[in-house]
């Protein structure tokens, strides 16, 4: 029906099918037969033919400015088609852990702004199952996810750490800090350390770190969240036949053909940074 409106608004504006007609590059049957599918489309004539030429009814007169609009309408949603396929424009919902939110994304995201600057992403700090279900409610168009389903990324492990100085013969009694249940960091942490006696349950990666360095406990945390700490002397790794832990990221979606462009090229973009 599209066609059917650019040749009734192209024969108004040239005020003959014969002149329409040639600007189109039809026969005259041909875009007189289109004009006969629009009137009986709409129930209406919407032309007055005459020796002059033709001239718009009541009926036409009343759907001209809508014709226009709704072939201004198409023409912008096909500029904003070719603007998200060409990644001018577009939005990504990613969904990650606290150590890969805190980590391991931020050079990547930041990386990926300044390739694709008019693309708008939203990163959500969200537990394995929560990043899954939201994948799965289409809420999130992909998620990195710890031990879990999905394209492998990257590995990662996880390390006990203290003071320097402090000296742990026991694990039983030792006061840990950590984070809450639900994250993967906690499931490891109560399914190898079952004696542990947590002292303190956090909801962020930096707030552990604080408390470990202050004295407060020891922790089990990601070796990407504690290198510099460690580099800097002011935690060191702490000795266990237990750690190091390795664990596997994965980049969880609906498959890859339903991503959408912006998406697309950020899953891209993930799986070149991990070699």
């Amino acid at each position: 029906m599209l066609q059917e409106l650019r040749h009734f608004v192209l024969i108004e504006a040239h005020g003959t099918f014969t002149a329409a007609a040639r600007e189109a590059h039809l026969s005259q049957p041909a875009l007189t037969a289109s004009i006969q599918r629009l009137e009986e489309r709409c129930g209406a004539r919407v032309f007055h033919r005459g020796r002059r030429g033709a001239s718009l009814t009541a009926e036409g007169e009343a759907l001209l400015p809508r014709a226009r609009a709704a072939l201004a309408a198409f023409e912008d949603g096909l500029r904003a088609v070719a603007e998200v396929s060409r990644l001018e424009t577009g939005r990504v919902c990613l969904g990650a852990g606290a150590t890969v939110s805190t980590y391991l994304l931020p050079d990547i995201l930041a990386a990926f702004a300044a390739e694709h600057p008019g693309v708008r992403y939203e990163l959500r700090e969200s537990t394995t199952a929560e990043s899954l279900l939201a994948v799965e409610k289409g809420d999130l168009d992909l998620a990195i996810v710890a031990d879990g389903p999905g394209e492998r990324w990257r590995s990662d492990e996880l390390v006990l750490v203290g003071r320097p100085g402090d000296r742990v013969e026991t694990f039983e009694n030792a006061a840990f800090v950590t984070l809450g249940r639900g994250t993967t960091t906690r499931g490891h942490l109560d399914r190898l350390f079952p004696e542990a006696d947590v002292v303190m349950e956090l909801n962020s990666i930096a707030t552990v770190l604080g408390n470990v360095r202050a004295g407060v406990g020891i922790a089990l945390l990601s070796r990407a969240a504690v290198q510099r700490d460690v580099a800097d002397g002011q935690l060191v790794e702490l000795a266990d036949p237990r750690v190091p832990i390795r664990r596997e990221f994965s980049l969880a979606h609906r498959g890859v053909d339903s991503l959408p462009p912006a998406t697309a090229a950020l899953r891209r973009m993930l799986l070149a940074s991990a070699g």
